[in-house]
């Protein structure tokens, strides 16, 4: 019997990507474990394994295919003994039967003119099917059961499943009764994701056209979103929507961070490779920073949480996103359990992880959920700037360069110098004195720096 290879799921999140490169081709044989194709999430580039033991009958989808769902059929598998013309044949029987099935209640919808849309005849139930039954709108919570392709269609005609009519078992809505909807011009206009998890509707800004008309033709080329820009343009969005943000600001000075980061990578020890001896690690202020951000989590357990609609989330451990720039992108990879590692393993983590987002190759548990983010600009001479809070995480903080300034110690003035660290907060569960609680609590370590050494 043939076998159907179907897109993967490779994070819970997904629901499409795009097939980048087949490994194999028709005719080849393969076994669980072997790694047939690459798919391109909006994150990462991933390797994707056979399943069962055969040889390639057809591939369905071809390498270079953008935009396909999660779940649809991209190539057949022939089974042991099986011949591989017939397999190619007969695979994706299946969903081909499923959309035959949904298809035929209503042959006359289907082919009846616009103009005479709303004369369409109404669908017969067979004895076999029960009585049609409408569903329960989804902002009561309740589930409109619904075929894939029926979702699939009322998604693109814009129609709100709960007020389509359905025709199917159990009064489950199917194809032809989205089409009936559409013709007639019945069904409400679906309201946005976010409406629908109770979070308030995004909003919307000018029309492509209304913004392209402000300038003279000629005077642009459009680059076209990858999956990547999509993402992180509708989480941003989401993010400063729905999140009641606060900011609190603190001077740090980083004059002894800076010796002891010095001192360490002094006397850092040497490990021989092929292109000769190099230190075994070289530490970063980065790397201090991230540690001290891990550490105020620790002593401030309150403020390592995260918001759901019905309880916090208090995290046992204090999982740093470090923000990562990728061309035309960014990318936040995960070091987890920070505050239990030591600063030589956070930054030969930190590099590692820095670049294989680079690559693409970064496996979805390695970007997706943290506790909090670190977003440093100061490399680029930027002393202070706000960020935007990457959601579920509830806090983030973002630094500046280290500029020497005027500093008042024991009455006298001297030169120092000083670091902002600006931290983005959720009102809804990191409070005010909470917010600067943890806040006093990561300059302290990041003014007196040996204290993360033990």
């Amino acid at each position: 019997m043939p076998i159907n290879i179907t897109m993967p799921a490779l994070s819970p999140t997904m629901e499409e990507g795009n097939l980048s490169k087949w490994l194999v081709k028709e005719g080849d044989k393969v076994a669980p474990g072997d790694v047939i194709a690459e798919i391109e999430t909006d994150k990462a580039t991933m390797e994707v394994e056979a399943v069962d033991e055969g040889t390639v009958a057809k591939i369905v989808v071809p390498a270079g295919t953008e935009a396909v769902k999660v779940n649809a059929l991209i190539a057949i598998l022939a089974g042991e003994g099986e011949d591989v013309k017939a397999a190619a044949a007969g695979g994706g029987d299946a969903p081909k039967a499923e959309a035959k099935a949904e298809a035929a209640p209503a042959p006359k919808a289907e082919a009846a003119p616009a103009e005479k849309a709303s004369e369409a005849p109404k669908v017969p139930v067979t004895d076999a099917a029960p009585a049609p039954s409408t569903p329960a709108p989804t902002a009561d919570g309740k589930r409109v059961f619904s075929s894939p392709l029926a979702r699939r269609l009322a998604k693109e005609a814009g129609l709100e499943l709960s007020a389509v009519t359905g025709s199917g078992p159990h009064g489950r809505v199917v194809k032809a009764d989205v089409e009936k909807a559409v013709a007639s011009g019945t069904g409400k206009a679906a309201p946005a994701a976010a409406a629908q998890a109770g979070a308030p509707a995004l909003a919307k800004g000018p029309s492509d056209d209304a913004v392209l008309k402000l300038f003279p033709e000629g005077s642009y080329e459009l680059l076209p979103h990858d999956g990547m820009r999509k993402t992180i343009a509708s989480r941003l969005t989401e993010s400063s929507q729905t999140v009641p943000s606060y900011f609190i600001s603190m001077d740090c000075e980083i004059d002894a961070l800076l010796k002891l980061r010095a001192d360490i990578n002094k006397s850092a020890p040497v490990k021989k490779t092929e292109k000769g001896e190099i230190p075994a690690f070289k530490l970063s202020v980065n790397d201090f920073i991230i540690k001290a951000m891990a550490l105020a989590l620790r002593d401030v357990p309150m403020a390592n949480a995260s918001w759901t609609s019905t309880a916090r989330v208090l995290h046992k451990h204090a999982d740093v996103g470090v923000a990562v720039a990728i061309p035309d992108g960014l990318i936040t990879p995960i070091v987890r359990k920070a505050e239990e590692k030591a600063l030589s393993v956070i930054s030969n983590e930190v590099k590692d992880i820095a670049k294989r987002a680079r690559d693409k190759k970064l496996k979805p548990e390695e970007y997706q959920g943290g506790t909090t983010s670190v977003s440093n600009l100061g490399m680029f001479g930027v002393s202070n700037f706000t960020s935007i809070i990457n959601l579920p995480q509830a806090s983030i903080v973002s630094i500046g360069a280290g500029v020497e300034k005027p500093v008042v110690k024991n009455g006298e003035i001297k030169v120092g110098t000083v670091m902002t660290a600006t931290f983005a907060f959720d009102h809804r569960v990191i409070d005010g004195a909470l917010g600067a609680e943890l806040a006093s609590a990561f300059k302290r370590y990041i003014e007196n720096p040996m204290a993360m050494l033990v």
